[in-house]
């Protein structure tokens, strides 16, 4: 009889799925199916949107701010590529899946894409055969600001630029003939500028690129209209090169560094501020000077040369037949022209004495009557002297340091007063000159240069830090927030469905299973089982654990009478069979 009863429930739960599936649909009500099937339909919508949101968060920015022929190209190759693609919430960015991006802009660059909105010389290639002279210098002059505005896009601080060139047509006559002209216009970064040296730049390049251009005929202005070629620095118009500004900086920035260095131990750090501003002489100047001192005083007379120089002459006598006896000459005297010699005397003659009957004229000897009438004698001498003589060549340095000019302000010291608080107390005087000593002999104080130095004690500001907006009004914060709180509320409606609608509608559709004899045998032990361990010291006999038994099945008989009358109508049914 048990087995026959074991059988017939093996056969009954063994039936058709679908059979069994139609006896639970059937045991829940019209409304409540209804309410099944929406529940379902809701979870499956709302994993199917969790799975959406979640491919989404995959895409990344491919191009953002692109020409709209830039924008068709692009989307172009992608769709040739099979590249899914997809515009962000104001159409100004092109995304792709994440992991693609890097692979999909190195093909798109082979192609040559993004373009910059500007055409280049690729716009030759495309030229038509028969075009006129006019379309191919429209299409050259086209392809060559386009190249400039690529070129200048390469510099960092440029966003976009245009470059429009005014070339004028050539002209036979010289008179009438124009120089071309450039413009440019510059749309910078957030933040960013261009410095001196950074526009000079520009404009050479588009006055190298294009003929007879001159770099002063290239005008650039910037998103906001302003006029960048006119902008010079101040140092720039006083004749300084950005060499020269940036060797004046570098040194004043030593100069501060090494104050700062050697306060920094004595006031701690950030308690000193320090400015120095220095003059620079960059003239370059050369001087050769040549001087003579006089050589008059006799000691110091030196004698390069000297030369003596004496003549004789006299006038030759008259020759030939003379003509009139007037014209003869005097008959020469016959008496001796020299005196006679005093006796005693004649150890005292000098040699130069001309002998009797001779003539001693320029160291010459000769007999008066071979000497005519009269005689002329010259002496000349000639001293050359010595001359000092100084060369001095001077090249002055460039660089050096006319003048400097400092200031220091060094912040007060804190001290705890009585009440606990920090009380600012000025430095003490001589304090202050022992700073004031470093801090000159830091710079490298001159007082012949006219250097000037003035040391402060004042105390400081403090300024509060600007730590942004709160976490809570953080851009990224509330973007975090947001993404959570909206997977957060899928999550929520899913369980919900799920554990409130869908699991009571399942329980409602399964039916209970019958509680055995075994089962109420089993719950009868473990009843037992539980006053047992409440008397542990007594050991109960078999009378008294089967009256224990027999009390347990009476309670449960009292509390739930339908399991009972389950379990009978199961054991009737098994010895009915």
């Amino acid at each position: 009889m048990a087995a026959a009863g074991t059988e017939t429930t093996g056969t009954t739960g063994a039936g058709n799925p679908l059979d069994r599936a139609r006896e639970a649909l059937a045991r829940l009500s019209n409304r409540q199916k209804v309410v099944l099937m929406v529940s379902i339909a809701a979870v499956i919508a709302l994993l199917v949107a969790a799975a959406t949101l979640l491919r989404q968060s995959e895409f990344r920015i491919l191009f953002s701010n692109i020409t709209e022929r830039d924008g068709g190209a692009i989307i172009a190759s992608l769709e040739q590529m099979n590249i899914p693609f997809k515009f962000n919430e104001s159409g100004s960015a092109i995304l792709v899946p994440s992991n693609r991006v890097h692979d999909v802009r190195l093909r798109l660059a082979s192609q040559g894409l993004p373009r910059g909105g500007a055409v280049g010389f690729e716009l030759m290639e495309s030229q038509k055969f028969g075009i006129s002279q006019f379309a191919e210098q429209v299409n050259y002059q086209r392809g060559l600001e386009g190249e400039l505005s690529r070129t200048i896009q390469s510099v960092a601080a440029v966003q976009a630029a245009r470059v429009h060139l005014a070339i004028p047509k050539p002209s036979v006559f010289m008179r009438e003939e124009l120089k071309p002209s450039a413009s440019v216009m510059l749309n910078l970064y957030p933040g960013r500028s261009l410095d001196a040296a950074q526009i000079a730049g520009i404009q050479n390049l588009v006055a190298a690129s294009v003929p007879q251009l001159a770099a002063s005929s290239v005008t650039l202005l910037d998103q906001s209209g302003t006029l960048l070629s006119q902008m010079k620095s101040k140092l720039l118009e006083a004749g300084l090169d950005p060499t020269q500004v940036k060797y004046i900086q570098e040194v004043e920035a030593s100069i501060i560094k090494r104050v700062e260095d050697i306060l920094e131990p004595i006031v701690g750090p950030g308690n000193a501020r320090v400015q120095i501003a220095a003059d620079i002489d960059f003239s370059q100047s050369e001087q050769t000077a040549e001087s003579h001192r006089p050589n008059t005083t006799p000691p110091e007379i030196s004698i390069r040369s000297q030369q003596t120089s004496e003549t004789a002459s006299t006038n030759p006598t008259a020759q030939g037949v003379p003509g009139a006896l007037s014209n003869q000459p005097p008959v020469p005297a016959t008496a001796p022209l020299t005196q006679p010699a005093v006796p005693g005397a004649g150890a005292a003659a000098t040699p130069a004495q001309p002998l009797p009957g001779q003539l001693n004229a320029a160291g010459v000897q000769a007999p008066i009557a071979s000497v005519g009438q009269p005689i002329s004698t010259s002496k000349n001498s000639t001293i050359n002297y010595e001359l000092d003589k100084t060369i001095r060549h001077v090249k002055q340095s460039v660089g050096t340091v006319k003048r400097l000019s400092g200031a220091v302000v060094v912040n007060q010291r804190k001290e705890i007063g009585k009440d606990g608080k920090a009380v600012n107390k000025p430095l003490p005087d001589n304090e202050l000159k022992q700073i004031s000593d470093l801090v000159k002999e830091a710079m490298g104080y001159s007082k012949e240069r006219g250097d000037t130095i003035s040391v402060a004690n004042a105390p400081f500001t403090v300024v509060e830090k600007d730590e942004g907006p709160p976490l809570w009004r953080d851009p990224e914060t509330v973007s975090l927030a947001k993404e959570l709180i909206k997977y957060g509320v899928i999550a929520a409606i899913i369980a919900y469905l799920l554990l409130g609608v869908v699991r009571p509608l399942v329980k409602t559709m399964l039916p209970s299973p019958p509680e055995s004899e075994a089962s109420v045998g089993g719950n009868i032990d473990l009843v037992a089982g539980e006053e047992e361990d409440e008397a542990k010291e007594h050991v109960p006999t078999a009378a008294e654990l089967f009256e224990k038994k027999l009390a347990v099945a009476r309670a449960l008989a009292q509390q739930d009478p339908h399991i009972v009358a389950n379990i009978i109508k199961e054991w009737t049914g098994a010895n009915a069979s």
